[in-house]
């Protein structure tokens, strides 16, 4: 029989824009903005450098910085422009609307445009910190158990740890003249997927998430 693959990937539960590892940290997705940095000039290279440096020194955790590349998602796009050529009464339109659509199916097939997005991962650990008391003589044995007795108000503690981390996060990029906000639990969700489904994603393709899971 073979083994789910929900257990091959180490989260348990994604609510309220935050992911709960079976490791029982908490972690939360920033969606960050991007520069052209070789248009800038060498004072503004330098300046940008210098800050990222203050900003990575000043951290007292780990973050994962990830560069995730596609090609553009231009399928609603040529849908337009397949509709467009259908209905025009102008032949010589008609062609030159062909020869355009054909031009950008065959530019984005070659691999040429790409769309990169930026994300930093923030984690805080572990979760069971903030619940001291339900753990407090633990063992390996009983730390299933221990973990069980977490409530409401641990997880709303530890996601307040959080916030405050991705914001210190986001305070120190935006000095490095970057933009950047956390993902929902819906965008973590369709993100999670996109990694793991890269064609589908490519062609604009997400499967529905049932409402009362969006949390």
């Amino acid at each position: 029989m073979a083994t789910p693959a929900q257990q091959f990937i180490p989260i348990k539960q994604i609510r309220e824009g935050v992911m709960l590892m079976d490791d029982h940290s908490m972690k939360g997705i920033l969606l960050v903005s991007s520069i052209n940095f070789a248009l800038k000039s060498d004072e503004e290279q330098g300046a940008i450098i210098y800050n990222f440096q203050n900003f990575l020194n000043s951290l007292d955790f780990s973050c994962q910085i990830i560069i995730n590349s596609r090609k553009v998602n231009i399928t609603g796009y040529i849908d337009k422009l397949k509709e467009l050529e259908k209905n025009q009464k102008n032949e010589l339109l008609k062609i030159q609307t062909t020869d355009y659509r054909k031009y950008i199916e065959e530019l984005v097939g070659s691999g040429s445009i790409m769309n990169k997005s930026f994300y930093v991962i923030v984690p805080y650990l572990p979760l069971l910190d903030i619940a001291a008391g339900a753990i407090q003589g633990a063992n390996k044995k009983n730390m299933n158990t221990a973990q069980a007795k977490l409530t409401e108000e641990h997880f709303q503690k530890g996601k307040y740890q959080l916030w405050q981390r991705m914001e210190y996060v986001s305070l120190g990029l935006r000095r490095c003249g970057l933009k950047s906000g956390a993902l929902t639990t819906q965008q973590i969700m369709e993100l999670l997927w996109s990694l793991h489904h890269p064609k589908q994603a490519e062609m604009g393709y997400y499967p529905d998430l049932p409402p009362e899971i969006i949390t």
